[in-house]
């Protein structure tokens, strides 16, 4: 097949990721990329950004988002964060609907709403069969056949990789025809830095309990390459001093912890040395602050 025949016959579009907290979206969307692009943690909201990963052949292009978990905001943060997912549903080509098998059927009859009415087909991934039997997945699946019967439903296991391949076969089919949006060499839309970022975060998530991760940003102040290394300088911000000293433990001993998890990651993602340094400041209205959640991404001018 020559160029020109690839180009007519060359599909491309955008397969937007959408679903409550905790169901396991960010894991199907790593697990399409092949890379590690978004954070998972067993906690809620981990995600707070809409992340892209591109996924490229001869003939197509996919553009999966990772979207934040549907919630009802307490402050500004969390309405930037529901901006993203109602946004999610008007550019989709294709609509991922990720829940599981723990997750009470029809939450979030908004968005269940907005499913039955979307212009984009709808594929329903019931993910965590592996926490589940045969007689209650069919349960499950013919509730989800009856509340959004025009969509499509596969069972699967994120986390074990099961019935994967047939959610990907299925938007290959779904694609429209369209050039590529991206760079067919890229695999994500988004920068070294927000990695950075974003793997410091996950393991704030991980090693710190209550309110801290939800309390906390990070921000890369400098991120310079040199010729055997990546230098890079962060700030954990937070809301309250007491934070800031949980964030750093006794004689440093927890922000020791979580720089050190957090390099070796960054190595293993970038393969390249790091060397890191965070900081921890305390600004209490951040999560409010419509100046500092633009300064920090969360608010498109």
């Amino acid at each position: 097949m020559n160029s020109e025949d690839v180009n007519k016959k060359h599909r491309a579009g955008f397969v937007n990721i959408i679903g409550n907290p905790n169901v396991g979206k960010s894991t199907i969307m790593n697990a399409f990329v092949g890379e590690r692009l978004s954070i998972v943690t067993a906690k809620a909201q981990t995600t707070r950004h809409r992340i892209m990963g591109i996924v490229n052949g001869i003939d197509y292009q996919i553009v999966f988002s990772d979207t934040p978990g549907i919630l009802k905001p307490s402050y500004k943060l969390q309405q930037s964060m529901v901006q993203v997912v109602d946004t999610a549903f008007q550019d989709a080509d294709i609509i991922l609907y990720v829940t599981d098998v723990v997750e009470k059927r029809g939450k979030s009859p908004e968005y269940i709403e907005k499913l039955n009415h979307s212009s984009a087909p709808v594929l329903i991934v019931i993910n965590k069969i592996d926490l589940t039997n045969q007689q209650e997945l069919e349960s499950i699946y013919a509730e989800w056949s009856t509340l959004v019967p025009g969509a499509e439903i596969f069972p699967a296991s994120a986390k074990e990789k099961f019935n994967i391949d047939p959610v990907f076969d299925r938007v290959l089919e779904l694609l429209p025809v369209s050039p590529a949006w991206f760079d067919k060499n890229a695999f994500t839309d988004r920068n070294l830095r927000f990695f950075a970022s974003e793997i410091i975060r996950e393991k704030i998530f991980l090693n710190y309990e209550k309110e801290i991760p939800y309390s906390s940003e990070v921000v890369i102040e400098q991120f310079s390459e040199e010729e055997n290394l990546y230098r890079i300088e962060a700030v954990i911000y937070v809301m309250r001093d007491s934070q800031k000293g949980i964030i750093i433990g006794n004689r440093g001993a927890s922000l020791k912890k979580t720089a050190t998890q957090a390099r070796v990651d960054m190595e293993a993602f970038f393969q390249k040395k790091v060397y890191l340094q965070i900081f921890v400041k305390v600004n209490p209205g951040w999560r409010e602050d419509i100046k500092k959640l633009r300064q920090f991404g969360y608010i498109q001018e």
